[in-house]
């Protein structure tokens, strides 16, 4: 089964985010070392924007580590018994995950909305905005899931 034009859309796009999120970070922590040795001053901003960033490309980047058998998994248990048996194990891991997606989405919807009018330290900004990774990467996780999951299953997925 290929993937649609939708999932290609979905992953390029969400690896470009990422790869941006990154390549402004690793910028931003170059640009403050430079500055508080060379010039002794220090961007007094640089530490939290680069924390928040380092938040939203974890959660952001899961769903595509997924994809690329990058997360630890232990299949000496699926891989043992029967096809049919193994498929039912990876069905209810499969099924499991997205439950615990499902709730990690709803509870850190809601963790936003309760911190929303609490602002961070330097920037200012309501402590929302970084705790918004939470849910949407877990519910961006769930759609990678969902989009490989028959793949999975039938164990027809090769990640990469």
């Amino acid at each position: 089964m290929s993937e649609s034009r939708f999932e290609r859309y979905l992953v390029a796009t969400n690896r470009a985010v990422v790869f941006l999120m990154m390549a402004v970070m690793a910028t931003l922590v170059f640009i403050n070392v430079v500055s508080r040795y060379a010039l002794n001053v220090s961007i007094i901003w640089a530490e939290e924007v680069s924390q928040y960033l380092m938040i939203w490309i974890a959660y952001l980047g899961a769903g595509l580590a997924l994809r690329e058998g990058r997360h630890v998994a232990v299949e000496m248990l699926q891989d043992r018994l029967p096809a049919a048996s193994g498929r039912r194990v990876r069905m209810v891991v499969g099924g499991l995950l997205l439950v615990f997606l499902g709730v990690v989405t709803v509870l850190g919807f809601q963790f936003a909305v309760f911190v929303w009018n609490q602002e961070t330290p330097v920037l200012n900004i309501s402590l929302g905005i970084p705790s918004l990774a939470i849910p949407l990467g877990a519910l961006l996780f769930a759609v990678h899931l969902a989009f490989i999951f028959r793949r999975y299953v039938r164990k027809e997925y090769t990640p990469g």
